[in-house]
């Protein structure tokens, strides 16, 4: 396709700066979550503010392929040190974990120095950057971000960085372990769905028991044995 010119010259979309199939780099990018999602995590900070004021940068990550979360942190201050020292916090766990990540995406904000990269590259993980103001391409953790504010901090009144960083060990907890994923087919990050009860005697027996976190405003639900 071509677009006019000056005079009686014609340029190509191409030359004129324009993606002429825009939506074949958007199925790239799809094609390589999908074939890469065995090995993907992602992070991002996000923000929230006290109960005083105090703003605080909250700092996670999420695999790909099992929704597992890690929260590595909270600060007010987030230094090239501290990331840093997250990051390698990071590697460590994912090593514990068996997980072999071959990836990172992260976004361009400059809160990640060019060592936060440096980190991963020694460990064989490629830091993968996300587009400029393109949170699609790290939709995944945009979307966690989204359910931790809905489900948590607007829930909450946070007094100060200790007790965010208990709510937020305590929502790790959770969704990692209680909390139903559709991506999942409705299992949980870190255990599988049980067998079905199919025994009508046993269906009619259920003790179902609610268990509530952070004073009621999480609640988990078990058959008490």
């Amino acid at each position: 396709m071509t677009v006019p010119g000056a005079g009686s010259c014609e340029v190509t979309l191409g030359e004129a700066g324009i993606d002429p199939a825009p939506e074949r780099a958007s199925n790239a990018w799809a094609d390589f979550l999908h074939s890469q999602a065995d090995a993907l995590p992602a992070c991002d900070f996000f923000e929230t503010v006290t109960l005083s004021g105090a703003r605080l940068y909250v700092f996670a990550v999420i695999e790909h392929a099992n929704r597992r979360i890690r929260i590595l942190g909270a600060t007010a201050h987030p230094t090239e040190s501290w990331v840093v020292q997250a990051a390698k916090n990071l590697v460590m766990d994912l090593e514990d974990a068996g997980c072999r990540a071959r990836h990172m995406i992260r976004d361009r904000d400059g809160k990640f120095p060019h060592v936060f990269d440096e980190v991963f590259k020694d460990a064989g993980i490629e830091v993968v950057l996300s587009g400029i103001r393109m949170p699609r391409r790290n939709s995944i953790t945009e979307r966690w971000v989204q359910t931790c504010r809905r489900e948590l901090l607007d829930r909450t009144l946070i007094w100060n960085q200790r007790h965010l960083l208990h709510a937020l060990r305590e929502f790790e907890t959770f969704y990692n372990e209680h909390r139903p994923h559709q991506g999942l087919a409705n299992a949980r990050p870190l255990h599988s769905l049980p067998a079905p009860i199919e025994d009508p005697d046993r269906i009619a027996h259920l003790d179902i028991r609610r268990r509530a976190r952070l004073g009621g405003t999480l609640h988990e639900y078990q058959h008490a044995a």
